[in-house]
């Protein structure tokens, strides 16, 4: 009986972890599927063409390009391959101002024939108008469309995933937005956190210790949106003060609110990886005549280098995965950020803040989905960094 019961409860732990990894992987595959359907997608709004003159020799143009078009960046052809001509936008409600809105909505065939005439009127026309407006009659010629690239993903210098009619999802901004946000956290976490960690581990006395952990170890039980809070009334105009700025809401109060929130992982696991070096090798240390601190900087600390580095790449995963708390005190910009003192957006925010509001399978709702790739990857490398570092303790 007593055999029986033993197989049945390994039968019960083998079925609960299968499920839960076949959970975890189903998910990952999840996610990479609706990532990837991204670079199926068309750079051009979808059911949208864009048409100009035939005599117009501009047959291709860029997602950015075109962004830069009808955001009167590019005025001209010439500055797209094309004669120099001036660009002239129109967009279909802008036919309502040529024609009348019954004549426009009486027949498809009325419709394109008034197209066809503007299309033969003005030699630099750029029109935006939707695919029923093309007919085998059509007298204008298309814009080629192409599938948006893994380059202008990865490689994108903007994000703005609304923008018509080539809405834009570049990387960049939301992936340096997230790297200054977490490495500025560390910087500021990893002294303090380090030098509490000494503290308890080598200085305290037993009574401090045994007071002090437990309210280190209550902090990371504070709920994330409370830290937002207090970085928005505390840390912001603190910030903006100092610094002179037009606003507070900077990558540098980001940091300074992850950096408080990673403290009780640093501090707590580098204590940890100190009290554990041997007592007999300060023992040794002392011994030769090394006094309390020298021993502390020359045998304790390299000896729990690794459990140090682990709390510091721990205290990074923390950071990078970060939302509500970095949403409210970052200023929320989708910009390439220069410096701490600029607002940014990170990527987690970025997905919390518009995931809710995107249609299910559109090029927005996709792209959100890969910035979730691309967090997961930053999330395995930093895991693999622990498993490295755990893995060379002894």
């Amino acid at each position: 009986m007593k055999r029986f019961i033993e197989k049945f409860i390994e039968a019960l732990l083998l079925i609960s972890g299968s499920v839960t990894s076949i959970t975890i992987l189903l998910i990952v595959l999840f996610l990479f599927k609706e990532a990837s359907g991204l670079f199926n997608t068309l750079t051009i709004e979808e059911g949208y063409v864009l048409a100009v003159n035939k005599s117009n020799p501009v047959r291709h143009l860029s997602s950015l390009e075109i962004k830069q078009i009808f955001d009167s960046e590019i005025t001209n052809w010439d500055e797209v391959g094309g004669k120099e001509e001036a660009i002239q936008i129109v967009r279909l409600n802008d036919l309502t101002q040529n024609y009348a809105d019954s004549a426009l909505e009486s027949t498809n065939e009325q419709s394109t024939l008034f197209v066809n005439e503007l299309l033969e009127k003005h030699s630099g026309i750029l029109l935006y108008l939707p695919k029923e407006y093309v007919s085998t009659h059509f007298s204008g010629a298309l814009i080629d469309q192409e599938n948006i690239q893994a380059g202008d993903f990865f490689g994108g210098q903007e994000w703005y995933p609304t923008a018509t009619p080539a809405p834009q999802f570049g990387l960049l901004p939301l992936l340096l937005g997230t790297f200054w946000v977490s490495i500025g956290a560390v910087l500021l976490a990893l002294p303090f956190g380090l030098a509490v960690g000494i503290y308890l581990a080598e200085i305290a006395s037993p009574n401090l210790r045994r007071f002090i952990k437990p309210l280190i170890e209550l902090l990371a039980g504070i709920p994330t949106v409370v830290f937002g809070f207090f970085g928005l009334v505390v840390i912001v105009p603190l910030i903006r003060e100092m610094f002179h700025l037009p606003v507070g809401e900077t990558g540098l109060a980001g940091s300074v609110v992850l950096g408080i929130m990673a403290l009780p992982t640093i501090i707590t696991i580098s204590e940890d990886a100190i009290r554990k070096v041997p007592f007999a090798t300060k023992e040794a240390s002392l011994a030769l005549g090394a006094t309390h601190w020298q021993t502390i900087y020359r045998v304790i600390l390299p000896y729990a280098k690794s459990g140090i580095i682990t709390a510091t790449v721990l205290g990074i995963g923390r950071a990078v995965g970060e939302t509500i708390a970095v949403l409210m005190v970052t200023g929320n910009a989708a910009v390439i950020p220069h410096s701490l003192l600029e607002p940014m957006r990170t990527i987690p925010a970025t997905i919390a803040t518009e995931l809710g509001e995107v249609a299910q399978g559109s090029a927005h709702y996709q792209a959100l989905f890969a910035l979730g790739v691309v967090l997961f990857v930053v999330t395995m490398i930093l895991s693999a960094i622990v498993e490295y570092f755990s893995s060379k303790s002894k």
